[in-house]
């Protein structure tokens, strides 16, 4: 056979053998794939599980018996009992007409403990994970549970803090989860500083910033814990202070934060560009709504021509003008200011342009990350609800007032579309913080009604049980038996009102100037009334019982028999007769009401460089008890940055009281007006004003029924001790009178009352101030340069600060 033949007859054996294969590969695919997509299940088994019912995980296949499935159905039930978080591992197969299904259960964690945690408690990092007692295990959160174990040890100052993960089996399924910790050292802040600044010294700027430089009481502030969050945070209040003060321009060129690894420490720097100083120009209010009155407008402006530049002010303008138009009818009206810069006199014009904002409605409010902080407690603060209109105005206001509540390290509000063009969807985000705190401690004071050493312990929660309530329970033991027990409670939403409601219940015992006992029990329910942003209202009622025991151990009564005398008469020779006879006629009972308002708009209550502080209160003694009087009572603050670069802060304060009898009994000695330190420093608690002595010569102050005092200061920062520890020093000056007295004498052979005169007291002073984590701490050093004969006075005073 020739080669060509052979080549022929080949070619076409090949030939045939494919015309006969190619029908027969296209029926058999078309006949499986007829029998894929036509498949019955008749029935379906389950093999594997212990825990989970089958029927459960035949219903979560998706597939029915008796009805067509294909690969698809089955790739999604596959998915499906995936999605149930209780397998490690499913397989689904077709036996003939059986479907089999195949789980591997993951096993129940039992217990989750950690090892080796000190600076974090149990308690706070069961909060951060996610694998639960009695709940599926899952390798996946057990890593993530390592990240948020080490992120809660870095939020601490902990970086370098190590975390592994364990499980022991304990049979049946069961596992426990073990997490091994490694804490590691603190991580410091060795320095802070700033590049650039003129107009702001370092030490004022530091002040601005939550972060803080370590220092030997960081491990109780805490402020020396470096974040990112945390660097966002302050690098916001940088602009927002600079703004504040009219640096419109205002730039952080970069914040950078250094760590050597050495020293486990950071360094961070800000480079700032501060810009010029502006003032306000020309501040105008238009309107292209028809009907809303531009001049009215004017008259709730926080801004005026001459002031200097503030993005608060400026805000709180808007929040004014929205409120008024808002009012007038116009849910939908937009206000939004507009600034014109002249560069040349470094003035800002603005123009509040009040239009029609676009149609659109809250469709819903959510609300995410607060697993404690109940919804409702955040939505109150929210001026709108669902079915409003959206208005931003409100929505800033309302984030204003999240980040005033102090229970939220960050606030975010924002909006995502809703079901329809004109409606959005408010969305909350907020990340909750510790509210609650167990404090011991102790102190000295030279002042007051029992002064000398003290202790006290305390538990306070801000946000009882989520609602937003403060709790406090607090008890107290000092010198000479002194013992002193309180609980307080506030609800800040009376009845769903932005209304205040409250009460106060306290027993104090304690030994009056190393003379006389004293006991007070008693207690207060009060309503607080906010009517302005600054402005608020309270009112009152008061229940007091006191009593006084000169006779202290029975010392008297010893006496009187051994010297066959009464117990009257030996008293006589140590105390005056406005004393005894204010004992012997104990227990008083006094029944008050008291209002009063308060006109607040200090910039920091904490660190206070300007603004005004204002109080008047009356408080009404006569309904039931003893006592029978009116009471008036007043004081006014103004604080005021004297010099920016070097953080000098002058503070005036002017302050009075009269107490006026109502009836004939005239005022009890113990309702009077005492001086203390708040009134004049220089000067011993209860050491000037009207006077009476015992028949032995010794002096007892009974107070007055009217006083009046001044006082100047000029604050600054100590020089060459560190910022971070909160130390201010001041130079001061008080002035002081206190007189008034309608006592008169009933006791055989008493004394007179002397001194009942309003001779001006002066003295001037240093003091050192410090916001301690103990709570705020003042040092007086002080000169009578004016007092009078008989007055006591005392040049050193230390106790807590209490400036408003």
């Amino acid at each position: 056979m020739t080669a060509n033949s052979k080549f022929l007859s080949a070619a076409s054996a090949l030939a045939l053998t494919v015309a006969m294969a190619v029908p027969a590969t296209v029926a058999v695919s078309v006949l499986g794939m007829g029998v894929a997509q036509a498949a019955v299940v008749r029935s379906i088994e389950v093999h594997g599980n212990q825990r989970v019912d089958a029927q459960t995980i035949r219903d979560n296949t998706g597939i029915k018996v008796g009805k067509n499935f294909s690969n698809t159905d089955i790739d999604e039930g596959l998915k499906r009992l995936f999605a149930m978080g209780l397998f490690s591992d499913v397989k689904m197969n077709q036996v003939g007409s059986t479907l089999v299904v195949t789980v591997k259960e993951y096993e129940v964690v039992n217990q989750v403990l950690f090892q080796g945690n000190k600076k974090v408690k149990d308690p706070d990092l069961q909060r951060v994970i996610s694998l639960k007692p009695r709940e599926a295990f899952d390798p996946a959160k057990l890593a993530s549970d390592e990240q948020a174990i080490r992120d809660a040890y870095r939020y601490v100052g902990r970086n370098d803090a190590a975390v592994s993960a364990q499980t022991v089996d304990l049979g049946q399924g069961r596992v426990n989860v073990v997490f091994k910790i490694t804490e590691g050292k603190k991580t410091k802040i060795d320095d802070i500083t700033f590049e650039g600044n003129k107009a702001f010294g370092n030490r004022r700027l530091r002040d601005v910033i939550a972060t803080k430089r370590s220092n030997f009481l960081s491990w109780l502030t805490r402020g020396d814990v470096y974040s990112d969050d945390r660097l966002q945070a302050d690098q916001e209040a940088l602009r927002r202070f600079y703004f504040n003060h009219g640096y419109a321009d205002f730039q952080i060129v970069s914040a950078d934060a250094t760590f050597d690894e050495a020293s486990n420490s950071y360094k961070i720097k800000f480079v700032v560009d501060e810009g010029a100083r502006y003032k306000l120009g020309d501040v105008q209010v238009d309107s292209t709504i028809e009907g809303v009155d531009t001049q009215s407008m004017q008259k709730v402006l926080k801004t005026h021509e001459g002031d200097v530049y503030s993005a608060k002010r400026i805000e709180d303008s808007v929040l004014a003008i929205n409120d008024k138009v808002a009012d007038s009818g116009y849910a939908f009206a937009k206000v939004e200011p507009r600034g014109d810069r002249d560069f040349n006199n470094h003035t800002i014009s603005i123009v509040y342009n009040i239009d029609q904002g676009p149609r659109a409605y809250v469709e819903r409010i959510e609300i995410r990350g607060n697993d404690k902080t109940r919804d409702y407690v955040i939505r109150r603060e929210l001026d709108l609800n669902e079915g409003d209109a959206y208005n931003q105005t409100m929505v800033q206001r309302a984030k204003r007032r999240l980040e005033g509540l102090g229970f939220f390290q960050t606030v975010n509000v924002s909006t995502a579309p809703g079901s329809e063009p004109d409606q959005v969807i408010l969305v909350v985000d907020v990340t909750e913080k510790s509210t609650g705190e167990f404090s011991i401690g102790g102190g000295y004071t030279t002042g007051g009604d029992s002064p000398g050493a003290s202790v006290e312990a305390s538990i306070t929660e801000r946000n009882f049980l989520g609602r937003g309530q403060y709790v406090r329970i607090g008890a107290g033991a000092g010198e000479d038996d002194a013992r002193n027990y309180n609980l307080s409670f506030t609800e800040p939403y009376f009845l769903g009102y932005r209304l205040s409601a409250g009460f106060d219940i306290f027993r104090r015992t304690y030994r009056m100037n190393d003379d006389y006992d004293v006991k007070q029990t008693g207690g207060s329910i009060r309503f607080g009334v906010p009517i302005t942003e600054q402005l608020t209202g309270s009112i009152a009622y008061n229940y007091v019982q006191e009593e006084y025991n000169l006779d202290h151990k029975g010392h008297y009564r010893k006496l009187a028999a051994q010297n066959g005398t009464t117990k009257e008469q030996e008293e006589m020779k140590d105390y005056s007769g406005a004393i005894i006879e204010a004992s012997e006629n104990s227990p008083w009972t006094r029944s008050s009401v008291s209002y009063g308002l308060t006109y607040n708009t200090i910039d920091d209550m904490k660190n206070p460089h300007d603004g005004l502080f204002i109080r008047g209160i009356q408080e009404y003694a006569g309904i039931g008890g003893d006592a029978n009087f009116l009471k008036t009572t007043g004081k006014a603050m103004m604080y005021k940055t004297i010099s920016e670069t070097y953080d000098l802060v002058g503070l005036l304060s002017v302050g009075g009281g009269y107490i006026h009898e109502i009836g004939d009994d005239g005022v009890r000695i113990f309702d009077m007006f005492k001086s203390n330190s708040d009134m004049i420093r220089g000067f011993k608690y209860n050491g000037i004003g009207a006077r009476q002595r015992s028949s032995d010569g010794d002096k007892y102050f009974l107070g007055g029924t009217t006083y009046m005092n001044a006082t100047a200061e000029i604050q600054f920062p100590m020089p060459v001790v560190p910022d971070s520890l909160g130390m201010r020093g001041a130079f001061f000056a008080d002035t002081a009178t206190l007189y008034g007295n309608n006592y008169e004498p009933s006791i055989p052979n008493e004394n007179p009352v002397t001194g009942d005169d309003s001779a001006w007291r002066a003295s001037a002073g240093v003091s050192l101030m410090w916001a301690s984590p103990f709570g705020p701490l003042r040092f007086d050093y002080a000169w009578p340069v004016a007092k009078e004969s008989g007055d006591r006075t005392q040049n050193f005073n230390f106790g807590v600060s209490t400036k408003f």
